[in-house]
């Protein structure tokens, strides 16, 4: 008979190096929680997705149970909730533990909950366990395609209990999540920060650009105060508009890996500044035969979405070259030297331009933003000042934001590293 291979996660704690890993099923260690709230009062849960279990009163601003809150499911702090609704993050559902409440209860119609039970097992392992989707990757062969139920997947709960697990011992287990619990800590810390700069750069930028119907801001630089008032001025006379290429869906291709591709920036590329997964590119080629170099952006362009049912967001482009797709549009000043002016427009527009109206189905034309009119300095050097003080707030504000997402790449490597795949537990 065949030896099984022993499985060895690819990082371990020196202290732990040469322990094995204990093959079992999720419900061999685990039981079912099926106690119904009844006519007592909880704090009633929803979930959010990648975040966890929140009050519904948080989440929706109100308790949403009505008459179904007889039913719904008492959890206790450590307890589990899988959530069977699918997201794009998580398609197979998402599990998520009750962790800074003693006691709560959750939906029973899309809600399956269940408890750790054994003693040699720490709950909070499993919830960054989860929160890796492990389970995701074993359920989804399971799931009725297209099948659902009350909003839900339909997935028989038997086969979550029948999921292999490879399980250090406790105290191993207790040193993985408090290492990824103290990497979520400065995550947090860090984001809190980046927040803080976007809300420190919101606040002085009502303090160096005028209030609506005023002509001066509240602050002004030392060397401009006594200057002459500022000026509205009709964006046309400030500024020149190229929209975007309406490529083929077919010249898009998913990956970058040849350098001879470059970005297709797309409406969801200014909305979410540029921070999505799913970008798409195209061929220089194309973009040499179509004679398409008008359409191209470089860094520091000021480019915006014509559509979106959100509000117009505008986007000072931070990275290599790129070229804009249909509905999208880049504004170019007119005096090539008063490259400073685009950091400018960019606070003074968005407000106007929502104010303008957006006409049918959220889309904005090239002629009303020719004729929003905002309220500029006269003086080139006193924009050049607002704008380098800006651009470093932005600067500022990129560095962090890039710490954060480093942060959460590390702590992806460690989790891949410190969990076994469900291919090396299902033996």
């Amino acid at each position: 008979m065949n030896k099984k291979k022993e499985i060895v996660p690819k990082l371990r704690f020196p202290e732990f190096i040469g322990d094995k890993l204990k093959i079992t099923k999720l419900g061999k260690i685990s039981s079912v929680v099926k106690e119904k709230a009844g006519e007592n009062k909880y704090t009633l849960m929803s979930v959010t997705s990648g975040v966890g279990l929140i009050p519904q009163a948080e989440k929706f601003g109100r308790e949403i149970a009505g008459d179904s809150y007889k039913n719904y499911i008492v959890i206790r702090k450590y307890d589990f909730a899988y959530n069977k609704s699918a997201t794009k993050q998580f398609p197979e559902g998402y599990i998520s533990m009750l962790g800074e409440y003693d006691i709560a209860a959750v939906p029973n119609s899309i809600f399956t909950c269940f408890r750790i039970t054994d003693n040699e097992s720490y709950p909070p392992f499993f919830d960054y366990l989860w929160h890796n989707n492990y389970h995701g990757h074993w359920l989804r062969k399971y799931i009725e395609v297209g099948a659902r139920a009350h909003g839900a997947l339909s997935v028989d709960t038997k086969h979550l209990w029948s999921m292999p697990l490879a399980l250090p011992d406790f105290k191993e287990q207790q040193k993985i999540a408090d290492c990824l619990s103290s990497i979520d800590d400065l995550i947090d810390a860090e984001s809190r920060k980046l927040k803080a700069l976007e809300k420190y750069k919101k606040g002085l930028m009502q303090k160096l650009f005028p209030a609506e119907g005023k002509t001066l801001p509240e602050w002004r630089f030392p060397e401009f105060q006594g200057c002459e008032e500022w000026k509205l001025q009709k964006l046309k006379l400030i500024c020149d508009f190229q929209e975007g290429y309406a490529f083929s869906s077919n010249d898009f291709v998913a990956n970058d890996t040849d350098s001879n591709y470059i970005q297709v920036v797309r409406i969801t590329d200014i909305n979410n500044k540029n921070s999505n997964t799913d970008k798409v590119f195209v061929n220089m080629d194309l973009i040499r035969s179509n004679d398409l170099y008008k359409y191209l952006i470089s860094k520091n362009d000021l480019i915006l979405s014509l559509t979106g049912a959100a509000g117009f967001n505008f986007f000072i482009w931070n990275t290599n070259i790129a070229v804009l797709n249909q509905r999208t549009l880049k504004l170019i000043p007119k005096d090539e030297k008063n490259h400073a002016i685009k950091f400018l427009i960019e606070p003074l527009i968005h407000k106007e331009i929502n104010m303008q109206g957006t006409g049918q189905n959220n889309n904005l034309s090239k002629e009303v933003l020719k004729n929003v009119e905002i309220v500029l300095p006269t003086s080139f050097k006193e924009q050049q000042k607002i704008a380098d003080c800006l651009s470093e707030i932005d600067s500022i504000i990129t560095e962090q934001s890039n710490k954060v997402e480093q942060l959460k790449i590390h702590k992806k490597g460690l989790m891949q590293g410190l969990f076994p795949s469900l291919e090396e537990a299902d033996v």
